[in-house]
């Protein structure tokens, strides 16, 4: 699956996207980041505090524990602010 990230995000992994090929036990949005975040420094510390995450996936927004199952892409972006 194809995985974005936007934002602070993308600074820290340090890339705007990747594909990637999680493991069976990868169920959920939450599993994906906890995922993620063993992948490396840079992910642990984009992901090092994750209610703060928000995610889509093919361009809806979902909450944590939705399954992704199927998924074509999931994004990561922090909070938007307005202004």
């Amino acid at each position: 699956m194809k995985v974005k990230y936007f934002a602070w995000v993308r600074e820290r992994v340090g890339k705007a996207e990747e594909t990637v090929e999680p493991p069976p036990s990868v169920r959920t949005v939450d599993d994906l980041i906890t995922w993620l975040a063993g992948q490396g420094e840079a992910y642990a510390h984009a992901f090092e505090t994750p209610r703060v995450i928000r995610a889509a996936i093919d361009h809806a927004h979902v909450k944590p524990d939705t399954a992704i199952a199927g998924a074509r892409e999931i994004a990561f972006f922090p909070p938007m602010t307005g202004g």
